[in-house]
């Protein structure tokens, strides 16, 4: 008779095993496998699939970013000038300065806005200007008369290229145009905004006249969608900031206007800000209800 063959225990629990690493086995293949399957960094295979997708391309800004004025914060002028002043207690009338940023709704590679005037009420007096025309001539004596601090053409042009470049503005007579080209000084006073252009105006017959003008004067350029210029001292009067402030913004419409009709500027936020202050953004209005009067924001 013969006996049964008894199968050991351990025999059973391998065979066990291999049939359940085996149904294990035939799972992981028909499954997707690049959301079991990982490889030795830790990524699955999946995404190597999307990594090498091509990605979708940003379309690229065309105009200089401005934010929603709808719930903003803005200040009549008179509001303004208390805070600014509350921010430059205990500093000289003199020292800190009015600033005014004009932000423009425009493309971002079209035509820039630049320019300079005199404004009814002077900010700074201390420019220093250079002409260039002969020396010798009546021109140079004119210019000196008028508040030139630099004259003269060989002197300023070994000056310049030394590194010397003690002005602030500079212009130059019709009649020194062809040596000051021969000069080669575009590469030095160019990036710095100082090269005279018949472009801007620093290209004179009459030096003289455009040394008063400059006196005084104040200039300003379009950068990144902004114009920034210098538009009083601490210690105007609100009246005389205003006075200021519409002179500046008159003339920045005037250029707008100048511009061709196929580039579109607007001005979008005024701020006003100090030395030392942060900006206020400015609502149009002189001053509101609860504003102090003209006399108390006149004492420093």
């Amino acid at each position: 008779m013969n006996t049964p063959k008894v199968v050991p225990r351990v025999a059973l629990q391998q065979s066990r095993t291999a049939i359940q690493l085996s149904i294990h086995l035939n799972a992981l293949r028909n499954a997707n496998r690049s959301t079991f399957v990982r490889s030795a960094s830790g990524k699955s295979l999946g995404d190597n699939r999307v990594r090498d997708q091509p990605k979708k391309k940003r379309k690229a800004r065309v105009e200089f970013k401005q934010y929603s004025l709808k719930d903003a914060e803005q200040y009549s002028l008179c509001d303004a000038i208390r805070y600014i002043k509350a921010f430059e207690v205990g500093r000289p009338p003199t020292s800190p300065k009015y600033d005014l940023a004009v932000k423009l709704r425009t493309i971002k590679n079209g035509p820039t806005v630049r320019n300079r005037l005199r404004l009814p009420h002077a900010v700074d007096t201390s420019i220093r200007i250079c002409v260039i025309c002969p020396p010798d001539s009546k021109h140079a004596e004119a210019a000196k008369k008028a508040g030139a601090s630099v004259v003269g053409e060989d002197t300023v042009f070994d000056a310049v290229k030394a590194g010397r470049i003690e002005f602030d503005r500079c212009i130059c007579h019709q009649d020194s145009i062809t040596k000051m080209n021969k000069a080669g000084l575009g590469r030095i006073l160019g990036p710095r905004g100082l090269m005279p252009s018949a472009r801007f105006g620093t290209i004179v017959k009459d030096v003289a006249v455009s040394v008063k003008g400059l006196i005084g004067g104040s200039e300003y350029r379009e950068r990144n969608g902004v114009l920034r210029m210098a538009v009083g001292q601490l210690g105007f009067t609100p009246e005389e900031l205003q006075a200021n402030i519409k002179t500046f913004m008159g003339e920045i419409k005037k250029d707008i206007a100048l511009l061709s009709d196929k580039v579109n500027k607007e001005i979008h936020e005024v701020v006003l800000s100090s030395t030392n202050a942060p900006g206020f953004s400015l609502n149009g209005d002189f001053r509101s209800p609860t504003s102090p009067s003209s006399r108390d924001l006149s004492v420093i």
